[in-house]
């Protein structure tokens, strides 16, 4: 491999002090969960909250200074996107960041507000590379990719050496994957010191481009995911044979999956993680038998989400556990009925988000009336305890589930 655990150390030394050596802490819930000893690497605490920040800075600390007065071009789908603009502009370095079009306006605010010009170009990722190369060439700028240089590499393999020197035990490392920059730079820093450890990777079920060159199956992608982040069509001609190398094996999660994810980061860690962020943690659950017994280390990659994404992602989460359900109540449209109804909620102990009366949308006889009523629950056993209340006052009452509108 032209990348060793030589240049992976000689990258820390070079980042260090521009880069915060983040936590890597274990977390005793997830861990019940899971059947493994689960520590966590925070590296959305990073100042632009994900990892890139690594090997963007340790590519950008080598140019020359005629490359720095060249400036410099890059692509991203935004996290690296916001690591080469933040660094480039506390080192003076001119700064153009192609990101496809519908890359979370978070990210783009962002990369702007950190002084690079922003063109927004394609649908995805390898739409925007493709506008990039092309920029790179009529503008004689120099390229800084976001994974398949073999600065970066060593600058994100940096992470490997922080959780295995402050937890040694550790003996899986469960890593996401899109063009392959991460997973490659930890695999070499982490086998090279410790053989025996596992290294997983893990891409979404929409964009399995890595496990597609590597296994050679027919390249198939989704429109889109919640894993913007690993949404990569072609993985990095420097990353994929290391991949193949050192990597153990590669997942494949759902959307569901990575929802799940980053909403039991919020509500348990209290920390915020992007959907690629939450890929390692959904694979953990959804692969449990894999990992039981395991010391396993998961690298929160990101933390670069929308806020209407994120309040969707809790909407949704809350209907999937019953914490807000809807009942629908079939009763004789006459005066006083709506306050029966919800003075017998009221006993339960629920709170009534909304109320909607069907009388025209409906296949009821015409005197009748269909209530329906969003609810704050405490849960499952809460909702039933609410379905059986208006069930044993005497109405036809019914839990609407699976639609989540």
């Amino acid at each position: 491999m032209r990348i060793t655990l030589e240049d992976i150390q000689t990258a820390a030394k070079t980042i260090q002090g521009y880069i915060k050596n983040t936590p890597c802490v274990h977390s005793r819930t997830l861990s019940n969960l899971s059947q493994a000893q689960v520590w966590l690497k925070f590296e959305n605490l990073q100042f632009t909250a994900s990892f890139k920040e690594r090997g963007a800075l340790n590519k950008l600390l080598s140019l020359t200074e005629s490359e720095r007065r060249q400036g410099i071009i890059t692509m991203s789908a935004g996290n690296h996107a916001q690591a080469v603009a933040y660094h480039a502009r506390q080192l003076g370095i001119p700064a153009v960041i192609v990101m496809p079009r519908y890359t979370p306006n978070i990210k783009v605010e962002h990369t702007r507000a950190y002084g690079a010009e922003v063109i927004l170009a394609g649908e995805c990722f390898d739409d925007a590379a493709a506008h990039a190369f092309k920029l790179t060439e009529e503008r004689n700028l120099v390229l800084v990719h976001p994974y398949d240089d073999e600065k970066v590499i060593a600058g994100q393999g940096t992470i490997a050496l922080e959780m295995l020197r402050t937890q040694p035990d550790l003996d899986t490392l469960v890593i996401p994957v899109g063009g392959g920059g991460l997973i490659s730079g930890i695999a070499i820093a982490a086998k090279s010191i410790k053989n025996n450890i596992r290294i997983i990777g893990v891409e979404t079920e929409r964009f399995p481009a890595m496990i597609n060159v590597i296994e050679g199956r027919k390249p198939q992608f989704g429109m889109c995911t919640l894993a913007e982040g690993i949404a990569v069509k072609q993985p990095g001609h420097l990353t994929v044979p290391i991949v193949k190398h050192y990597v153990d094996e590669i997942l494949l999660v759902d959307e569901e999956s990575i929802e799940h994810a980053v909403l039991l980061l919020l509500e348990i860690e209290k920390t915020v993680a992007e959907g690629a962020g939450g890929a390692g943690l959904a694979a953990l659950l959804k692969k449990k038998q894999e990992f039981a017994g395991k010391t396993v280390g998961l690298v929160i990659s990101g933390g670069n989400i929308d806020m209407p994404v994120l309040a969707r992602i809790i909407q949704r989460g809350l209907v999937r556990t019953l914490r807000l359900c809807r009942i629908r109540v079939e009763v004789r449209d006459i005066p006083g009925i709506l306050a029966k109804l919800t003075a017998c909620i009221e006993k339960t102990g629920a709170n009534i988000h909304h109320v909607h009366h069907h009388r025209l949308f409906t296949k009821q006889a015409i005197e009748n009336v269909t209530v329906e009523f969003v609810l704050q629950t405490r849960g499952n056993e809460h909702a039933g305890e609410i379905l059986s209340s208006l069930k044993n006052e005497g109405y036809s009452a019914q839990l609407e589930e699976g639609d989540q509108s």
